[in-house]
């Protein structure tokens, strides 16, 4: 019985703690993405150039700092249209993506990572993101389905004790 009772606890501190299995991302490993793109733009590769702004803009999407995951989706939108292949195209389409379900626009998120499936439909990382900001969408949904049966069921009682004093 102490099992089940454990369970349900832990499903309901779950489902409304949000947790998702999407990576986050320290500090310390922005700053030296930061630094490997300055001395990537002293050299003349543009290949590591492109890699590492790849690897900070990954770094700044999966931070906890709400100001670092804007300024990685300004980074990947601003690069976005100069994409060399498909693949790299692919990429900054699921960090968006990333991006924006970390800053809560889960339907921007949903609309990115269906437009990585798009160019490759089997890829599980999109897939598993996908279900992670459907589920989000679907809580949130119910959460706001509660709210607002609390509510009406506030005024609703209100009014009936209103009501009844006036009798």
């Amino acid at each position: 019985m102490e099992a089940k009772i454990g369970k349900f606890f832990e499903s309901v501190g779950s489902f409304f703690g949000g947790a998702d299995q999407i990576p986050w991302c320290d500090g310390d490993i922005i700053v030296g993405c930061e630094r490997e793109v300055a001395d990537a733009a002293k050299g003349d590769s543009e290949e590591l150039k492109s890699e590492s702004i790849m690897r900070l803009s990954w770094a700044l999407v999966h931070s906890r700092q709400a100001e670092d995951v804007q300024r990685g989706i300004a980074m990947l939108e601003a690069s976005l249209a100069n994409s060399s292949s498909p693949l790299q195209h692919r990429e900054k389409l699921y960090l968006l993506a990333v991006g924006y379900y970390r800053t809560g626009e889960y339907s921007k998120s949903r609309q990115l990572v269906e437009q990585c499936l798009e160019i490759a439909p089997d890829w599980r990382q999109a897939l598993a993101l996908k279900k992670t900001v459907e589920d989000r969408i679907a809580k949130d949904g119910v959460i706001g389905i509660g709210i607002t049966a609390t509510a009406v069921g506030l005024i609703a009682g209100g009014i009936a004790a209103a009501l009844s004093r006036k009798k």
